[in-house]
């Protein structure tokens, strides 16, 4: 079969070749590889294409290929491959070198530029060159301790969604009951970042770091929406039943015998003052409406310097959000650098992102040294996707611009991220049908009802 051409190399076939090296040192069953493989497929970044492309070519391997020594190569024709997958000779190879370059398959090219290969007489492989699986034989331990955490990580998100469910449900209905019975508090202050954070909720992959920090806010708003609910129907109970419980309080004083054994309980009311050492009608006023608690300008205050700090704890960006509000810029990520950990392989791919989209490497090492490393990273990512879709024409010139504005203090990345997507979540929304009560939006992710133009949540 004809070579398809000279093939440019790149760190990532560098990397495949590696890998086929050490598959071919052990002997992994193919069942076992490709179980390991097809349970994090998803998550290092293979489409359904790659696995199908990959099935196929697992399908012309034996058993005795995957045996210690042998590499399991497939020699089969472009014209074959096609008839079994349904794919173009462009799609074929878009498959065929994104499993190379993540690290799935390796290239065994022929000096002449032919794929071929023949078998002895027990079925061994003698020779051969075409697609090269042995790199699956490698990462086999691999991907199943991938496997591991990802199924840990899932349960620990499972188990920080019903918690956050919890909070919020509890928030609402005091929210709800404290606006019902037109109780004095902050509630639309409360409302209104109830709302902000129900904006935060992860539509679809979240990461359990991101659930942790959702689950700490809405537990803190929770915490404040249920003082300050417990202080407004505690304040209306002594407004009824204070003229009352003062003559009582005072008929027992002036009634009381100190050489006398006491018999009766003690009073454990604190929170007022007696009447009869008080002669003050400022502080009996004071002391009926709201017992020594603070004036309400104060609790204002301090309950939007709480608000600031909260909002200010969000703007910290993360990998999952940024993959998130990126998907061609993850979509590229992954294929170049495979699973990213952390922010330092998000800064190694950005590094070798960058000249695709034209940035010097002059404007890159500005945007480190002003912004910061994971600042930087966080807004090349911006910038890439911004310029794959088609909204940035000049990408040099807007990191540069984004740069400026740093140095300004007017940079807000998180704004954008966050932004991005809450439009990719709009775009997934299917039409909303009206409901009694409101309009019901349904989503890839569940059910919105909106009342009065306010989403209220998950249901």
């Amino acid at each position: 079969m004809k070579h398809t051409g000279w093939r440019k190399p790149t760190p990532g076939l560098g990397v495949a070749e590696q890998l086929a090296q050490a598959g071919e040192r052990v002997a992994v069953p193919k069942t076992r590889a490709f179980v390991a493989l097809k349970r994090v497929g998803a998550h290092i970044g293979l489409k359904a294409g790659d696995m199908m492309l990959l099935d196929t070519l697992g399908a012309f391997t034996q058993a005795q290929d995957w045996e210690e020594g042998q590499r399991p190569i497939v020699w089969a024709s472009n014209a074959y491959l096609m008839e079994r997958t349904g794919f173009s000779l462009s799609a074929l190879k878009r498959h065929a070198r994104r499993l190379a370059e993540i690290g799935v398959i390796s290239f065994q090219d022929s000096p002449n530029g032919k794929r071929w290969g023949r078998r002895d007489a027990d079925g061994r492989i003698v020779e051969a060159y075409g697609f090269d699986l042995s790199p699956l034989s490698a990462r086999v331990e691999e991907f199943e301790e991938l496997h591991a955490e990802l199924q840990a990580e899932r349960e620990l998100c499972q188990r920080l969604k019903r918690q956050i469910t919890v909070a919020r449900r509890m928030i609402r209905a005091r929210i709800e009951a404290a606006i019902s019975s037109a109780l004095r508090g902050p509630w639309s202050q409360f409302t209104g970042l109830f709302e902000e954070l129900l904006d935060r909720l992860p539509r679809r992959h979240e990461a359990s770091e991101q659930l942790e920090r959702l689950l700490l806010w809405f537990k803190e708003l929770q915490e404040r929406v249920e003082a300050a609910y417990l202080k407004a129907t505690g304040a209306t109970k002594p407004v009824e039943n204070i003229g009352n419980k003062d003559t009582q309080i005072t008929k027992k004083t002036q009634e009381m015998d100190p050489r006398e054994v006491i018999s009766e309980p003690h009073i454990l009311i604190t929170n007022q003052l007696n009447p009869v050492t008080s002669n003050s009608s400022k502080k009996e006023e004071a002391a009926g409406v709201v017992p020594n608690a603070p004036p309400e300008e104060w609790v204002d205050r301090e309950l939007e310097d709480w608000v600031a700090e909260v909002r200010k704890k969000r703007t910290a960006l993360d990998l999952p959000t940024i993959m998130q509000a990126c998907p061609e810029f993850a979509s590229w990520a992954r294929n170049m650098g495979g699973f990213l950990k952390d922010w330092g392989d998000l800064h190694r791919v950005a590094g070798q992102l960058r000249p695709m989209i034209g940035i010097s490497e002059h404007a890159w090492n500005v945007a480190q040294d002003r912004m910061g490393t994971q600042v930087a990273t966080a807004a090349f990512a911006l910038v890439f996707e911004k310029h794959s879709v088609g909204e940035v024409a000049s990408p040099g010139g807007y990191l540069r611009g984004m740069v400026e504005k740093a140095g300004a203090g007017e940079l807000h990345l998180e704004r954008s991220f966050y932004g991005r997507l809450s439009g990719l979540a709009r775009k997934k929304w299917r039409a909303p049908t009206e409901e009694p009560g409101g309009v019901l939006w349904e989503t890839e992710t569940g059910r919105r009802r909106s009342f009065g133009g306010k989403r209220l949540g998950l249901h």
